[in-house]
This record gives structure tokens, sequence and C-alpha cells, in this order.
């Protein structure tokens, strides 16, 4: 399966709580519910593609919680999001017994290499999990989990809708100890509230320099 990440945030890179104010409060952040007043027809169109797409679905605990408390709520035949997320299998990675259900939830156990004395790798049981056959594996939100994903570089694309508003202090996107990546843009589109969206691709990071050659600026790469 190829694992795909989605993800708002703000213009400063911020992806915490965009959908209530108290969604998620962890380390004080109060500018909760920046999203839904510039939710809008081309932002939804754009949200129900992702889940077309999905054979399985990938979350961290606090956002299993999160979407667990609203989205078996929503019965509606019409609503995509809502089907998906209520019927299809959902792997979660925590080490806390549950204490609710949501239909379609395994709970993914670290993997240890047989024969190996390595201690159980999370992002072991993930790659294992990526190996088997079918679509798309998708995570929606989790920071903890993406950031995980992103420095054991096992995200096939990244897929951003980046919203016109900054929040300041939150929870970022991309983690600041993560080795450098390049990206290719594989797709972009702006929503009529000025929001975009981009789908990206892992590359190799390219380092250049400008010079001057025969009296003009010339890119060059470093070595």
């Amino acid at each position: 399966m190829r694992l795909t990440v989605h993800i708002f945030q703000t213009l400063d890179g911020v992806m915490q709580s965009p959908g209530h104010p108290q969604e998620d409060v962890r380390g004080g952040f109060t500018a909760g519910g920046w999203l839904p007043a510039l939710a809008d027809e081309d932002f939804g169109e754009i949200v129900d593609s992702w889940y077309r797409r999905t054979e399985a679905l990938l979350f961290g605990r606090n956002t299993w919680e999160t979407m667990q408390g609203h989205w078996p709520q929503v019965t509606d035949p019409e609503d995509l999001v809502a089907a998906k997320l209520n019927t299809l299998p959902k792997h979660l990675i925590t080490s806390r017994p549950l204490d609710r259900e949501w239909a379609g939830t395994t709970v993914l156990t670290p993997s240890k290499p047989e024969g190996s004395a390595a201690r159980p790798s999370v992002m072991g049981a993930v790659a294992e999990l990526k190996a088997q056959p079918g679509g798309e594996l998708q995570v929606h939100g989790c920071t903890r989990l993406v950031h995980a994903l992103h420095r054991a570089e096992l995200i096939d694309e990244y897929r951003l809708i980046t919203f016109p508003v900054t929040v300041g202090a939150g929870a970022r996107t991309f983690p600041q100890d993560a080795r450098p990546s390049g990206m290719q843009v594989i797709d972009s589109r702006r929503t009529s509230m000025g929001a975009f969206y981009t789908a990206l691709r892992p590359a190799p990071f390219q380092q250049a320099g400008v010079v001057v050659v025969d009296g003009k600026d010339t890119v060059r790469a470093t070595t």
C-alpha cells in the first residue's frame, strides 16, 4: 500500500486543532478552530477526492479519539467522509488500552524482526502494513505520528491544504529535527476562499549557490 498523509495547515505551518477551539489544546494552544470559517465547496471536493482513494486508515491515539467522538454520529448516507471513516479498516497506534470502540479499529502491534535483539518498532509495523497489497493507507492529521513517519521516510505522498491564516505557536506539520528533503509538486489547486492545495512526493534534497561567471549570476550545484 502507498502511505499518504493529509494535512490542514496555516500559513505559518501549524496543523494543530483546525476544527474546533477545544480539539487539541496541548501545549496551551488557544487558537484552535481556525479552519471552519475558511471551508468552502472547493475544500469539500478536495477532501472527498482524498477519501475516494483510501482503502485503510492509520491513526495516532489523540486524533482517533477526536474522530471517534464525532464521525460515528454522522449517519447521512450522502456523506462520503463519514461512510469511509465508519466502515474502512482503521489501524491505531497506541500503548494504552482502549476505553471505547469504533468499528473496524485494530491496534497496530510493534514489530520485531525475527532473530533480532532490537526493541519492537512501531515504524517497523507500519512498514509491514505498507508492504501488504492494496491501494492507499491514509493518515489524516495526527501530528506526532506524521512527524515519526516523516523521520522514518515512510511517507509516499503529502497532501496539504494551506489556509490564509497565521496562529503563531503550535504543532507544525514538519518536525524541525528531520533530515532535509526535497519535494516534487504533483498537483495544486486554489480554493475560492484562498486556500492552496498541494500534493507532493519526496525528492532528493539539492543544494546550490550563485556565483558570477562571465559577469552573470550563475546557479551552480555544491558538492
